[in-house]
Parts: C-alpha cells; structure tokens; sequence
C-alpha cells in the first residue's frame, strides 16, 4: 500500500514509523526546517519530501497519482480538509483519512469534502469512556469497519445468565456475532448448541447494542446480586 502523510510531526512521523515497519511504501511532505531536521534521523531519507503539501507540484513529486491512501495530519484543519478534496476531485485517491485539530470543525470533516476517516480526538475519548462506563468488563479488542464495529472480549463470571444457554438460544442481535470461545486455555469454535459455561472467554464481532446485549447476558442475576449485597451487609454488622 502506498501512503502519503501531509506533516512530519510527532503524529505524522510515528504513523510513518510503525506504516514502513509493516512493508508500506510511505511519503512524507513536511515544511519546516526544524521538523525535517528531526524527521532526518527519525526516517528514511527517501520517504521525506521537502515543501509545501499544498503545492500540487509537491504532491505529485511525492507520487500522489499512484497513492493509495492519504492521510492528512497537518496542524491546520483548513489545510486538512483542502487536502482531502485535492486527493479525491484530481487525482482520485481512494482513500482519505483527516485529523481534526479543533473539535468545533469536526462537523466539517464529511463526504462534502471527501474525508473518509477524520480523527478526532476528543470524540474518539468520550466514546471510549462512554463505552467503558456502560459494558462492564468487557474489553473492546479492535475496531472495525470505521468504529461501527468491534472485536469484543469478557470472561463469563459465576451466576451470568448465559451459563448453561446454547448459543442458538441467547437470541442475540442481527449484528452480533460470537466468533470463539477460549474454554481451559483451548480456542473452540462455536456452534449453535455449544453451551456456554463459567470461565468461559468468549471473543465476538459485534456493534453497540449488540455489545450491550452480551454484557447483559453475561452479568450475574439480579437476585444472585441482591443476595451478595445482603450477605454483605450481614457481614458487615456481625
């Protein structure tokens, strides 16, 4: 895959890093002489391009007609956006990914202006902790599909209500997938009368709502919490 990044700083210099240590072709445009100074030893010269990303002259010596993908991490929302239109409209990129520098302009960041991904910052923290806060202790492990979905993981605690349930009858959503099962440290994969048990991982492939519906599931009863809490109590006051 071929990639041109807009900006050679820290954000910009590390996707570079980690793309090239994955075999990508990789292009950065950076113009200050401070930041090329760093990035000169940071990266291989022959990934760096010297101007102004905004120059078509720039881009097309950094080989935007054969690009596959351009990610525009400049510090200038402004610049981002432009960038993005450019790669679609002239030179049909097929994929662009944008950062959003100031959360008001992310609103901005649509197909109007051909950005695909924009990056957001601060969206991308108050999902993470609105989705801590509302599913327990199931650990999200990717995200796919834009964010729309994800590879989730929970270990099924005593007294869930799935225990003891076959996966054909846990009437899970549409978009809500069990992909396996790590059972006494053996990987099995599921079928529709595999029958789940404590200590169970399971791994699932699932949106939001499918994500809540597990974590219902795999939560203890209500009455077994209730009954916790008072034996709490009791032990509490002797």
């Amino acid at each position: 895959m071929y990639v041109i990044i807009t900006s050679g700083g820290r954000t910009g210099a590390t996707l570079a890093s980690m793309l090239i240590s994955m075999d990508h072709e990789v292009k950065v445009i950076e113009w200050r002489k401070e930041v090329l100074s760093r990035i000169h030893h940071e990266l291989p010269t022959e990934a760096i391009v010297e101007g102004d990303p905004l120059d078509l002259n720039i881009l097309e010596l950094a080989g935007i007609k054969k690009a596959d993908v351009i990610a525009a991490t400049t510090v200038s929302d402004e610049a981002n956006l432009t960038l993005c239109y450019i790669a679609r409209e002239l030179y049909g990129i097929n994929r662009t990914i944008a950062r959003v520098n100031d959360p008001r302009n992310a609103w901005l960041f649509d197909d109007k202006y051909h950005v695909d991904v924009a990056v957001n910052q601060a969206e991308l923290l108050a999902s993470l902790i609105q989705e801590e806060m509302s599913l327990g202790d199931m650990i999200t492990l990717l995200k796919l599909r834009r964010g729309r979905y994800s590879l989730v993981e929970e270990k099924i605690p005593a007294g869930a209500r799935a225990i003891g349930t076959a996966i054909k009858d846990l009437d899970l959503p549409d978009h809500c997938v069990i992909a396996a099962i790590i059972r006494k440290g053996e990987v099995m994969i599921p079928r529709g009368v595999t029958t789940l048990e404590e200590g169970d991982e399971v791994l699932a492939v699932t949106d939001r709502d499918g994500a809540a519906s597990l974590a219902g599931l795999f939560s203890a009863k209500q009455s077994e919490q209730n009954g916790k809490a008072r034996n709490g109590e009791k032990s509490l006051h002797g």
